[in-house]
């Protein structure tokens, strides 16, 4: 079967081909040549890594093969709707069970330290009635209160821009079904970060 480009983004270009997609980190010519490899390989391998340690915990895309030196990794095609362009289009009953299993694999997700990054619907792929979190390509592993509760903030500002309608109680059944050994401690946290106009994650990178 043909590559076929299907997207190209700031930082990866992702290739589909047959039943699975090439991610390949661009390179950035404005970085000096071994900084930019260092750090296009070191985003490479850490992706990887979580998603193969998330793999057997919540629905991710599973890795088949990493290349460090060509900075890509070869993954399993999800094919499926996007949940940002489907949600609002099903009966509010679906559509909270669907956040229903969103945060029971939220809270998976943080109670193994793992960050997604950008964790909006659309990143998130419904095939067969399941519910598949992609492009992990800003994820990183993170012990911080703070970070898990810029997670779920990040969530809820896409809710209440793209599900405009149903976003509260939508946001509201994700919460109540984030299981985690921190809930409380993350939900605390997750007011602090809503009355803030600035936030950040741990690596850095401000949010407005």
């Amino acid at each position: 079967m043909v590559q076929k480009i299907i997207q190209q983004g700031a930082e990866a270009l992702l290739i589909k081909d047959d039943s699975k997609i090439i991610k390949r980190r661009i390179k950035k010519s404005y970085r000096l040549k071994e900084i930019d490899e260092k750090l296009r390989r070191k985003r490479t391998r850490r992706e990887a890594k979580i998603l193969e340690k998330l793999y057997c915990k919540i629905n991710v895309p599973k890795v088949i093969d990493v290349d460090e030196n060509k900075k890509e990794m070869v993954i399993e095609f999800i094919k499926g709707k996007r949940l940002s362009d489907y949600l609002d289009s099903f009966p509010l009953k679906k559509q909270l069970d669907i956040c229903k299993k969103l945060g029971e694999m939220i809270g998976k997700m943080h109670e193994e330290d793992i960050i997604h990054g950008d964790l909006t619907t659309s990143n998130m792929i419904l095939k067969n009635e399941e519910i598949y979190f992609i492009d992990f390509g800003l994820s990183f592993h993170s012990k911080r209160i703070e970070d898990k509760a810029v997670d779920l903030h990040l969530l809820r500002q896409a809710l209440e821009a793209k599900h405009f309608k149903n976003w509260e109680k939508l946001f509201k059944k994700i919460i109540d079904n984030y299981k985690s050994k921190e809930k409380e401690k993350v939900l605390k946290q997750l007011k602090k970060v809503e009355s803030r106009g600035r936030y950040k994650y741990n690596d850095g990178r401000k949010i407005k």
